[in-house]
């Protein structure tokens, strides 16, 4: 069965993925022809914001909810390259993936790097692991880092008491970092036939408005520009943007006063 983990691992170029992830991948890239794009658009935001927690914000601990495949310049690469004694707890559902990342993931000799398998609805799980309270310090501020994952749960509404849980548990300074794709971009007939791919469970991604990501931010101090697409967040100088509608997916980062 396809995997929504080894599927992004397929766009990204990566060789963690079975025939079943790569014909899912190919079929929505048939669809929606940029997908890769927001992929890899994606995956550079958030090598950006950790590289802005780590230098800027002062962060030095940061909590990876939904891992997915280790590929190059993960949060612990980007942060430690930064602040070799950072600390990060990587969080996922699949046991594949945390195969994968207690075989790569490997952490500079100051800092630690952690693994849990939990499930992002239950975050009361992931909070009380033992494994976090013995890596992480949440006394002192955090990064939470919830990249490409909240779209994986379903339903309006849905997302944010979950994010609000896991913000409730983190002191005064810490910074939540957040993607989400969306069918804001999209012509009518594509925002039409997606919906139809989530009806006859071919897609997995439940894509959210701009006003619905937004409130994931709700008392928290948006650090500029704000919420923008994946490709325009502190983009590198003389990076070329694309078209919003090649990328839908929204990105901010707030600090939580």
């Amino acid at each position: 069965m396809p995997h929504p983990a080894r599927r992004y691992n397929y766009w990204l170029g990566g060789k963690d993925n079975f025939a079943a992830d790569r014909a899912s991948g190919d079929e929505l890239q048939r669809l929606f022809p940029k997908v890769r794009l927001g992929a890899l658009a994606n995956r550079a935001v958030l090598q950006r914001a950790t590289r802005f927690l780590a230098e800027e914000a002062g962060i030095r601990q940061f909590l990876d909810i939904g891992t997915g495949l280790p590929t190059a310049d993960n949060t612990h690469e980007v942060a430690q390259r930064v602040t070799p004694d950072a600390r990060i707890v990587y969080v996922d559902n699949d046991p594949l993936v945390m195969v994968h990342a207690r075989a790569l993931l490997n952490s500079s000799p100051e800092g630690r790097t952690a693994y849990i398998e939990a499930d992002l609805n239950h975050p009361a799980d992931i909070l009380g692991h033992p494994t976090l309270r013995e890596t992480l310090d949440l006394g002192q501020p955090v990064g939470l880092m919830l990249i490409a994952v909240l779209h994986f749960i379903h339903r309006d509404g849905a997302a944010r008491p979950i994010v609000r849980e896991l913000l409730d548990a983190l002191p005064s300074g810490s910074y939540l970092v957040a993607t989400h794709a969306t069918s804001d971009f999209g012509t009518p007939e594509q925002q039409k036939l997606y919906q139809q791919l989530i009806a006859q469970g071919k897609s997995d991604v439940w894509t959210r408005s701009k006003e619905e990501f937004t409130a994931l931010f709700d008392g928290l101090e948006l650090v500029e520009p704000g919420v923008v697409p994946a490709s325009e967040w502190r983009p590198e100088p003389g990076a070329e943007i694309p078209e919003r509608s090649d990328i839908n997916i929204w990105a901010a980062v707030g600090r939580k006063p």
